[in-house]
């Protein structure tokens, strides 16, 4: 009898400490058929490819490959059999070159010596096909994300894979490389290939795919032709229940201006050129604002330089009226000393300045503690400051000292640094009762401030790279969930974090935004799915409950009903009078929440628009640069 099925997966279990990631799951794989495989955040989805692709090794069950039982023990197995893997999760050399990690394990060699001219052609060739506009000569972690993902499905193209797995392939991309991508998946069918397609965009199965199964938990669901059914049915077996598909909100006045940019410019080492320029914009309370436009377009930069991550080259990021609660803690307060030692004048140009009082206790408080300041950063405020320590002790009085005139610009004038030197006994905490005297609100200049200082000043942000940026990957659970909150006195006392305040805190967050892993809060991130560490990042910012909420891309790999959820929080963080800036691939998602839309093209602000006097095909032919709006339509208010 002839066999119809390029991969049968009979009765696979697979088991991981405190989890069953897949409960005997049975899968095939016809000839010539786009399969996609749907579910919620660890259903089970990309372990059960992991499991095909050699990565992991079944509990139970058997696979076979064009009607053959086979073991595949490891990716190099896989690839003997034909089968090639995009992985949600790059597995990419980030010090090599795009064109060095597609022929990597496959390297052209004569007489031993690698050969890579002999396939860049051909490399180049494959780009040109499926329209994959990258430079196959630069590094890995100078690109985008959606670039590198373009290098993984190059590394399969290349290898001539005929049973392709694309884990969650879309999840980067643009809208229109997501519509190139769709067409080339057609093309790959059309040549003879099979592919097996992990997405949680039901519209794209519905356009693409020949039949979907469904996971749940671990299990499998049900498998439909994809002809018989629709979204509605899709996402009610999915997740168990029916799905708001478009988010609602209601009306909602927005208030004053939470965070100003004016005419910032950021340059870009790498490319040599501005990346961002001259753009200005207000995000207001109770206002989501939204970046739309292609990527590459400067919407990364931008954020990178509001966040911290960038260096901005020119022009103000000011963040409004920022409580005393957020601002308090990089403060900066100058003392002039009326009496002092014989020493005054050789000291009257030093400089001593403190962002807490925690820092007091544990830098001023003997001459051993200075000793170690002496090679240490005490402050740190988007640049380096070495605290200097003079060995001079009289009368039991030490003094610290600092040479550099400094300037303070994200503190308003009448709160800069004065020329002070401060003696040991004036640097004692009971000294620290002006903290009472401070300021209720204060603008904060944030564009010379280090990352930990503007979220410290009511900055939340969800990154684009949940694992460059957003997580460290071996660490627990527990411990990513207070990532920038471990040193506040509710978690830490006299240096000793409080372990039980930790483990609560995170138990909240785990139940409230639905975080699932196999071992709780003391699972390893890097275990953890895709979709679960991105809602454990969205969990972690959106609890903080800060003044302006940055989210870029923060749906990208969710499912439906994760998606469903991330949206109302958005909209409640909105209606709670904060202030949140949202960049976004996803038109749809733009036209859903937004209040304002600003679309980015060339590194420019080329368009200021209401989104329920706008449609898709007018963003569109701002994000191409068809159209264009004068400075003055997109400054006024």
């Amino acid at each position: 009898m002839e066999n119809n099925y390029a991969i049968e997966m009979r009765h696979i279990t697979k088991s991981f400490p405190g989890i069953k990631a897949n409960d005997d799951i049975s899968l095939d794989l016809k000839y010539g058929e786009i399969h996609a495989l749907l579910g919620e955040n660890g259903a089970g989805k990309s372990t059960l490819m992991s499991i095909l692709f050699g990565l992991y090794t079944p509990d139970e069950g058997e696979i076979l490959i064009n009607g053959e039982r086979n073991e595949v023990k490891n990716p190099n197995d896989a690839t003997k059999f034909g089968i090639g893997m995009v992985h949600q999760h790059f597995k990419l050399v980030e010090c090599y070159t795009a064109l060095q990690n597609i022929i990597l394990g496959f390297e052209p060699t004569k007489f031993g010596f690698l050969q890579p001219k002999k396939v860049r052609d051909s490399i180049i060739d494959l780009c040109k096909k499926y329209k994959f506009n990258i430079n196959i000569d630069e590094k890995i972690e100078n690109m985008s994300v959606g670039d590198q993902q373009k290098v993984e499905i190059l590394k399969m193209l290349y290898r001539e894979n005929n049973i392709l797995i694309f884990d969650e392939p879309t999840a980067v991309l643009t809208p229109q490389e997501i519509t190139d991508l769709m067409n080339s998946m057609k093309e790959l069918v059309k040549e003879g290939k099979s592919i097996l397609f992990i997405s949680h965009k039901l519209n794209e199965i519905m356009e693409v795919a020949d039949r979907v199964s469904v996971l749940r938990k671990g299990k499998l669901v049900k498998t439909l032709e994809v002809k018989d059914t629709n979204v509605e049915e899709l996402s009610r077996l999915m997740v168990g229940r029916d799905v708001e598909l478009v988010t609602h909100k209601d009306e909602h006045t927005p208030g004053s201006s939470v965070l100003t940019v004016k005419n910032l410019t950021i340059y870009n080492e790498e490319k040599k050129k501005d990346v961002v320029k001259n753009v200005s914009f207000k995000v207001k309370k109770g206002q989501i604002v939204c970046i739309a436009g292609i990527e590459g377009n400067g919407q990364t930069d931008l954020i990178y330089g509001i966040t911290g991550i960038s260096d901005v080259k020119e022009g103000e990021i000011i963040l409004h009226d920022v409580d005393r609660l957020y601002y308090q803690n990089l403060y900066i307060h100058e003392r002039h000393i009326e009496q002092g030692s014989k020493k005054a004048d050789f000291y009257k140009n030093s400089y001593i300045f403190w962002f807490n009082t925690k820092a007091i206790i544990k830098y001023a408080t003997n001459a051993i503690a200075f000793s170690f300041v002496n090679a240490g950063r005490l402050i740190r405020h988007g640049f380096e400051y070495i605290v200097v320590c003079l060995k001079y002790i009289k009368n039991g009085i030490s003094y610290l000292f600092r040479k550099d005139k400094v300037n303070y610009p994200f503190v308003k004038p009448e709160f800069r640094a004065k020329k002070v030197y401060i003696p040991y006994s004036y640097v004692t905490p009971k000294f620290y009762s002006y903290y009472d005297n401070l300021p209720e609100h204060l603008d904060v200049h944030l564009e010379n401030l280090s990352v930990r200082f503007r979220n410290m000043a009511g900055i939340a942000h969800i990154p684009e790279d949940r694992h460059k940026h957003g997580l460290v990957l071996d660490f627990s659970l527990k411990d990513n969930l207070v990532l920038q909150r471990y040193f506040e006195p509710r978690y830490e006392r006299c240096h000793f974090t409080l372990e039980k305040n930790k483990e609560e805190y995170s138990e909240s967050l785990l139940s409230t935004f639905d975080i699932r892993s196999g071992e709780g809060i003391y699972s390893t991130v890097r275990s953890m799915s895709g979709g679960n560490q991105q809602k454990a990042i969205l969990g972690r910012e959106i609890d903080r409950s800060t003044p302006l909420l940055i989210a870029v891309q923060p749906t990208r790999g969710l499912d439906v009903g994760a998606i469903e959820n991330v949206h109302k929080n958005l909209i409640a963080a909105r209606d709670d009078d904060r202030a949140v800036l949202l960049v976004s691939l996803e038109l749809d998602e733009v036209m859903n929440l937004s209040d304002v839309i600003f679309v980015m093209f060339n590194g420019e602000i080329v368009a200021k628009l209401n989104p329920k006097e706008t449609n898709v095909n007018e963003i569109g032919l701002y994000m191409s640069g068809a159209k264009r709006m004068s400075k003055e339509e997109i400054e006024r208010d």
